[in-house]
């Protein structure tokens, strides 16, 4: 038989003991914070722990005092994306899905590098696992049971992510383009008329939001809110005393 290849250790930022700040150098936090302010302002390619050091005005030793390479600064700036799904305890399972489904959108909406690093960067920092905990602790109370409570806290996140994230890139295609969204469709409009002409149905639809107040983020909010509700009223049929 093949030898099976070796994997190389999982190491996280998380099993670290912490350390505190050098004697008039950089806390984490700070250098957390910069890392944050540089990938906002010019997305995920742009980050290294070079550029990083020149923007904090710090040599690499103050960086590699708290993290040991850039993975586990990416664990760190994606658990402060985390924080910002915040679900509240004790909330039944409707409420903590919706909070964490809003949350999580909103997080990467306001982050959209961070889909870069969605499914690559483990959510193991305590934001990311005080979220996971609190929902699947709703959705255990609320009624569901055994993998039950998986696949339920699953299907949420799954909609969340696959609703949210072509929605970002989208968005990201259209600031790389330089334009804004009534650019980017006036350009693309023509193209999508033509080939959509074997297709009547589908072009009849197209044509029937131009010209007219449609406001594609609204739309994209709106069509966000039905598709949570309609996976919500679902999982709903789920649960043991429903009929």
């Amino acid at each position: 038989m093949p030898e099976r290849a070796s994997v190389k250790p999982f190491t996280s930022v998380w099993t670290r003991e912490r350390k505190g700040p050098r004697e008039q150098g950089l806390s984490r936090d700070q250098i957390v914070r910069a890392a944050m302010e540089l990938l906002d302002a010019e997305g995920l390619d742009a980050l290294s722990m070079r550029k990083l050091g020149a923007k904090l005005g710090a040599g690499a030793t103050s960086l590699y005092w708290h993290v040991a390479n850039k993975d586990e600064l990416l664990e760190l700036v994606m658990d402060e994306v985390y924080g910002k799904v915040t679900v509240p305890e004790g909330a039944d399972w409707r409420h903590a899905a919706s909070a964490f489904a809003y949350g999580l959108r909103g997080a990467i909406l306001e982050h959209p590098w961070s889909v870069g690093l969605i499914g690559v960067v483990p959510g193991l920092g305590p934001n990311a696992l005080t979220a996971s905990d609190r929902l699947v602790g709703s959705f255990a109370g609320g009624g569901f049971a055994g993998t039950g409570v998986d696949y339920a806290v699953n299907a949420v996140i799954a909609y969340t992510l696959g609703a949210t994230i072509p929605e970002v890139s989208w968005l990201n295609a259209i600031k790389s383009a330089g334009t804004d969204i009534a650019g980017m469709q006036a350009a693309i409009g023509p193209t999508i008329e033509r080939l959509a002409s074997d297709y009547p149905s589908l072009g009849e639809r197209y044509k029937s939001y131009t010209g007219t107040d449609f406001d594609p983020t609204t739309a994209r909010r709106l069509a966000f809110d039905f598709g949570l509700l309609a996976l919500l009223d679902g999982l709903e049929t789920r649960l043991p005393h429903s009929t």
